[in-house]
């Protein structure tokens, strides 16, 4: 198909698929996959959006110095003894709440919020 002395090219799905494996592969780059298909790197690009394949988005790299890496190491051993904190609190939490439902089972009341009401103890 011709247009303003331009070829149109339609590709099938499964080429689609078959470049991106390939690139998934990383055995070839985006622009040398281009040149062999003869394509512009940025049509597989669309691609890439188009099948939501982030992972073979351009990647960054960053470069950091020490303390950068030093205290980004840190601050993920900080993260990981919060959440820690937080399963065991919410471990607690349960148990709390299953020890106050065995308690006002025990002591003849409907269920906990009637034990609390009665203990004037806020929910």
């Amino acid at each position: 198909m011709y247009h303003n002395n331009k070829i149109i090219r339609r590709y099938s799905e499964s080429f689609k698929l078959k470049v991106l494996t390939e690139l998934s592969h990383g055995n070839y780059t985006k622009s040398k996959l281009a040149k062999i298909y003869g394509m512009n790197p940025s049509t597989i690009n669309e691609w890439i959006k188009k099948y939501d394949r982030k992972d073979l988005m351009n990647s960054r790299v960053m470069i950091e110095t020490r303390d950068e890496v030093s205290r980004l190491k840190a601050l993920q051993k900080e993260v990981e003894q919060l959440k820690n904190l937080l399963i065991k609190k919410d471990l607690d939490k349960l148990v709390t709440d299953n020890y106050l439902e065995v308690a006002s089972e025990n002591l003849g009341y409907k269920n906990v919020e009637e034990l609390k009401k009665n203990l004037n103890i806020k929910s």
